[in-house]
């Protein structure tokens, strides 16, 4: 069963291209595959805006099928700080950064202590 926010051991990508939101589970899948360059079905989640940022979906690959999720704010817009990396179609952030960004906090504006990010890391090895 799919716990949500996700165990720290589940990676969250980030699509940089913004997304059709009448995507569902074969078209965003299909997007995984073609832009994010990942396999669909590896268990990890992966977000999807639409241009304005105000909707976000993620599909997700659980042993019997794909999970969908989606939100639209009524107000304002989803802020995700895009880390510049050599991955053209993605971007990674942590769960608690997905947590964080779901309750509408600007992801933008947060800083980490060094200490925060060496178990991050340790987390992900």
């Amino acid at each position: 069963m799919l716990s949500f926010p996700p165990s720290p051991q589940v990676k969250v990508f980030v699509c940089r291209e913004p997304v059709d939101m009448r995507k569902s589970f074969d078209g965003l899948s299909a997007t995984v595959v073609n832009i994010v360059d990942h396999d669909p079905r590896s268990g990890h989640l992966f977000l999807f805006f639409n241009k304005r940022r105000s909707m976000m979906k993620a599909i997700v690959w659980e042993d019997s099928g794909y999970w969908v999720l989606a939100k639209r704010l009524e107000a304002g817009r989803f802020q995700v700080f895009d880390r510049a990396g050599a991955d053209k179609g993605r971007f990674e952030i942590t769960t608690s950064e997905l947590a964080l960004l779901l309750d509408g906090i600007d992801l933008r504006s947060l800083k980490r202590t060094r200490a925060r990010k060496e178990v991050q890391s340790m987390l992900r090895t």
